[in-house]
């Protein structure tokens, strides 16, 4: 039997289980996925039942089928997702959707009991994004629905409530509380005041690396606490790259520009451009722009085609027009995307009247969207610091037109590829390294 490290990689349309060897090759990979349900209030949100009943048949499966001998599991999973138990452990209520509407507004109290709402973002490194902020989604539940709420004796993160499937204990790690969540001081790297102020009950989170030996189906197996995917997907560049700045840019529908290298706190300026911070499993910071480029990318291929009579994967077969680019770069115009932040994704159809031919319209979509890329960049660079090496990973590693763009815009940083594949779910695994 071929002993592997079994990680459960949960997207928000993918959901993948991995087994990686001794030597971190995927030996299997198996995907699916669950149609959406509805909470009681008639929003769409994750089936997680039907999720956690997969993930335990799979690894059983597995077991039974004999050829794989399961040393220990992790998990990687989207972010901004909590799960509530009762006195009994068992589940609450629905996996609740982080684009569920979330009015601001209603919490103002905590904002102004902290500083207001300029400082508390700051030093919690959580831009006011409603229900991506996991702390409001505490106080909404407390705030609307008391008869959920009473019945609370723990919270979990996504990826820890997956571990708990396993292992039946309350855990938390530093990749989830430092992903966004308006729970987590970064000034002081501790749980913020107003955590203990209302006496949340949340768990400590502990090292990532420090698994947990259970019994699953008559196996002793190792089991780790589970990780935020952006944060996971950074590890295997930061095992391979030690001693070596850099700045990674994961894509796909959204652009994350990640530097784990920086020494700066976050400022009101960054935070106000987008930026933020998530953890590292060790507890390092990681300051970040996290835009929605990917998806205005992907809705803008849809009118492109439309528009233009053309197959949707028509920016595909576009060569590199350098003189293009130049062109572009020179007229600097804005056309697409908005001057500060994007709120608004939905393509805008009599915009491509402006345009003659499909090569012009893409070529300033990209232009756009790589401009916002370099500035969050040099947002999240420190002052007195040069980072040259940017490695990226995803969907737009294979985008020579973004490419070139970016070696354009900024013309003292070096584009590197980054060879990982499945890189939240290799992180994951990365951190059971000392159980296989």
């Amino acid at each position: 039997m071929i002993n592997v490290i079994a990680v459960i990689d949960i997207g928000k349309t993918n959901k993948k289980i991995l087994l990686f060897d001794e030597e971190f090759e995927v030996v299997y990979r198996n995907a699916t996925r669950f149609d959406e349900i509805l909470d009681e209030d008639g929003y769409p949100c994750d089936d997680i039942e039907s999720i956690g009943n997969w993930i335990q048949n799979e690894i059983i499966r597995i077991q039974e089928e004999g050829k794989y001998c399961i040393k220990a599991i992790n998990f990687s999973t989207h972010g901004a997702s909590l799960i509530y138990l009762d006195n009994n452990g068992d589940r609450i209520t629905p996996l609740y959707n982080y684009l569920k509407p979330l009015d601001i507004e209603a919490y103002n109290e905590l904002y102004d009991s902290y500083g207001g709402k300029e400082e508390f973002s700051r030093k919690t490194a959580s831009p006011a994004y409603g229900m991506l902020n996991t702390g409001l989604q505490i106080l909404k539940l407390q705030k609307e629905k008391p008869a959920f709420w009473k019945k609370v004796t723990a919270i979990l993160h996504y990826p820890q409530y997956l571990s708990y499937l396993f292992t039946r204990q309350i855990t938390a790690d530093f990749t989830s509380v430092g992903a966004h969540t308006a729970t987590w001081d970064f000034d002081k790297m501790t749980y913020h005041k107003w955590i203990l102020d209302s006496k949340l009950n949340l768990p400590i989170p502990q090292n990532g690396k420090e698994a947990i030996i259970s019994n699953f189906n008559g196996q002793q197996i190792a089991i780790g606490k589970g990780l935020h995917d952006s944060s996971s997907s950074i590890i295997p560049l930061l095992e391979k790259e030690k001693n070596k700045d850099f700045i990674l840019l994961s894509t796909g529908t959204w652009i994350i520009a990640m530097n784990p290298f920086s020494k700066e706190t976050l400022t009101q300026h960054q935070l106000q451009n987008n930026c933020l911070c998530f953890m590292t499993p060790e507890k390092q910071q990681i300051k970040s722009s996290m835009q929605f480029l990917g998806k205005i990318h992907e809705v803008y291929l849809e009118a492109l085609s439309t528009y233009f009579k053309v197959d949707i994967n028509s920016h595909l077969q576009l060569g590199v027009n350098k003189k293009l680019c130049k062109e572009l770069i020179y007229e600097n115009s804005r056309v697409f995307l908005s001057e500060g932040i994007d709120e608004d994704f939905e393509a805008h159809s009599d915009l491509l009247a402006y345009y003659a031919n499909y090569e012009t319209t893409y070529y300033q979509l990209i232009f756009e969207i790589s401009k916002k890329v370099i500035n969050g960049i040099k947002l999240i660079s420190d002052k007195n610091t040069s980072i040259r090496d940017v490695y990226i990973s995803g969907g737009f590693n294979k985008n020579l037109i973004f490419i070139t763009f970016l070696k354009l815009l900024k013309s003292d940083i070096v584009i590197k590829i980054s060879d990982c594949k499945n890189e939240s779910a290799l992180g994951a695994a990365m951190l059971m390294k000392d159980y296989i």
